[in-house]
């Protein structure tokens, strides 16, 4: 009886292991397209904000702990306790696109724009029509002085949802349309 009890208590927390990502692919497909049906972006922010659910929903409520504790100090500006929170998202959930990205975040509002951006890939990878990813990824290579290269990930986000503000930072060459 005694190495029963052990054995339940004896397994650390942190030996569970993240489920897969939530399947959202229908559902930021229908939102898209409801974006790009607009007349005019009268009506995105809704939109906008029912993505962010689709994003910021974590696999798990251990998951979802970490994200919602990492973006309030991010909030607050708490950038090392955010960073905490988020890396040890990365290090339980490393298929979940939306730790690598806030991470990012911490790292791109302290002008880490290098490590911004290897965050960032890790997380287009995950998650290629997150227009948060692709406009951060963007405005990063802008900081790093590569503007040229922000267009693709630029292009992309304004393919997914033309009302970005971001838009206004393509340069388009003549005669090409997106």
């Amino acid at each position: 009886m005694r190495y029963l009890i052990f054995l339940l208590f004896a397994s650390p927390v942190w030996a569970q292991s993240c489920p897969a990502n939530k399947n959202i692919i229908d559902a930021e497909t229908a939102l898209y397209a409801q974006i790009k049906s607009l007349p005019s972006p009268a009506g995105v922010a809704p939109l906008n904000r029912e993505l962010w659910q689709l994003w910021t929903d974590a696999p798990d409520m251990r998951a979802q702990g970490l994200l919602d504790d990492g973006m309030e100090a991010l909030r607050l500006g708490d950038f090392g306790f955010a960073a905490q929170q988020l890396d040890a998202l990365i290090a339980y959930c490393p298929d979940y696109a939306e730790g690598y990205n806030q991470r990012a975040f911490v790292h791109y509002l302290q002008f880490e724009f290098a490590d911004a951006l290897t965050l960032l890939n890790a997380a287009e990878s995950r998650s290629p029509r997150h227009t948060g990813i692709l406009t951060g990824k963007a405005l990063t290579l802008i900081n790093l002085g590569e503007s040229q290269a922000a267009q693709e990930p630029l292009r992309k986000a304004v393919r997914l949802n033309p009302w970005l503000s971001e838009r206004a930072l393509l340069v388009e060459p003549l005669g090409e349309e997106l």
